[in-house]
């Protein structure tokens, strides 16, 4: 039975938009290692599940998905939003 990891992305640290942080994403855990293409020496696996990325609004919707189909899943909870705030004068400390 393949496994599946929820979690919801978190926002890009070299961006202010918080393009799809509001949505969660569902990814399914490698079933076998990678390896080295001997002809290239790219890293590859015959697991085509790791190409695969299905978003969901919320992490129940993603749970009923996995339930439906009869995967195991971990549920990632979100990352605390926290912020920073200090003055531009605090730079000249």
């Amino acid at each position: 039975m393949p496994t599946a990891r929820i979690f919801q992305r978190p926002k890009n640290a070299m961006q202010s938009g918080k393009h799809r942080t509001d949505s969660w994403q569902l990814e399914f855990e490698p079933s076998e290692p990678k390896r080295p293409d001997p002809l290239t020496g790219w890293a590859g696996s015959g697991d085509t599940r790791d190409q695969l990325r299905l978003f969901f609004p919320t992490a129940e919707a993603a749970i009923a998905h996995c339930e439906r189909e009869g995967f195991g899943y971990t549920v990632v909870p979100a990352p605390q939003k926290t912020l920073k705030l200090q003055s531009y004068a605090d730079n000249f400390k």
